[in-house]
Formats: structure tokens, C-alpha cells, sequence
């Protein structure tokens, strides 16, 4: 169990979110057309979770746009942004902000992966929605860098994530 605040409340996740060093764990997420976003689909590639509680949060809207600019720039490297929001806002949202660098996918009917990565939140006003996190994973869906960010209303330390990916 982690430990997160929001807005300076505690509050703690189903598990722990895997270190650096680990493989990743399996996931099958929802894709914004209802089709299956899978981890054997970026076999070979590089992997960024941007993983957050809602998009309809200002700052959750802002990591998948600052993902989305970086991740133009990055080689062999897919960002797939994680929330239990439903695949059609999440789509919206992408449409409407003309996002084309990310992949999202909602974790909605998808228990196991907020096990999995150990970050559903399951007490406080956010109880069952997806802790903020950024995981990075390498070509062989090694983790890393994982970064649980401590407080919920905080964008997560982009700098340090694409550090890792362009070093």
C-alpha cells in the first residue's frame, strides 16, 4: 500500500507500484473505439504509462497534452495514457484537442491492472479511480522509471521520464 495525498489529504492505493528493475506487468486496457490496447502490442518498442485519475481534472488533461508534445519526438516510443475514464471521453478529449501522439486507454472494466500496478486509489474523495504515475518501460517492457506522484493535484516530473528515454 502507498501512501498519496489529495489536496494535502492522505490517502492510500490497492498495492505498491513496481520498481525500477521489474518487468512490467501484462495489461488489456479499452482503446477510445472499444477494441483491446494490450502490452503485446508494443512488442520491440518502448513503453510510457501516463497513468491518471480523470481527464475532466486540469491536470490530468495537461499530462496527456505535455505526453503528446513529447512524444513526437521520441524514437521507438509509444505513450499510452491510463485512467478509468470511459473510452469515449476519452476519445473526445483526444479529437477535440487534436492529441494524435498518444494512445489512450481506460483501465474501466480492467481490475486486474489497477492491481497489477498497485495504483487504485481506495479511500478519500478519489477511492476507485487510478493514482497519478508515470512508468516507463524499455524495449523489453523492463521498467525504467516508475514515478508515483505524491500528491495528486501535482503534474507528474516529465523532465526526469524523458531523461531516461533519451539516455
Amino acid at each position: 500500500m502507498e501512501t498519496i495525498f489529495f489536496k494535502g489529504t492522505p490517502c492510500h492505493t490497492y498495492g505498491n507500484i513496481p520498481a525500477v528493475g521489474t518487468k512490467a506487468p501484462c495489461f488489456n486496457l479499452v482503446a477510445k473505439d472499444l477494441s483491446e490496447v494490450k502490452c503485446s502490442d508494443f512488442e520491440g518498442k518502448r513503453v510510457v504509462l501516463n497513468i491518471f485519475p480523470s481527464l475532466d481534472t486540469p491536470v490530468c488533461a495537461a499530462s496527456v497534452r505535455r505526453f503528446n508534445q513529447e512524444a513526437a519526438n521520441l524514437d521507438n516510443t509509444v505513450v499510452v495514457c491510463v485512467s478509468m475514464d470511459l473510452p469515449f471521453a476519452m476519445g473526445r478529449f483526444c479529437t477535440t484537442e487534436g492529441l494524435e501522439n498518444v494512445v489512450v486507454a481506460s483501465a474501466f472494466r480492467s481490475p486486474m491492472f489497477s492491481q497489477k500496478y498497485g495504483l487504485q486509489i481506495v479511500d478519500g474523495p478519489l477511492a476507485g479511480l487510478l493514482a497519478r504515475a508515470v512508468i516507463v518501460m524499455d524495449e523489453n517492457h523492463d521498467i525504467i522509471f516508475s514515478d508515483l506522484v505524491e500528491e495528486i493535484t501535482n503534474e507528474p516530473d516529465y523532465k526526469a521520464a524523458i531523461k531516461v528515454l533519451k539516455s
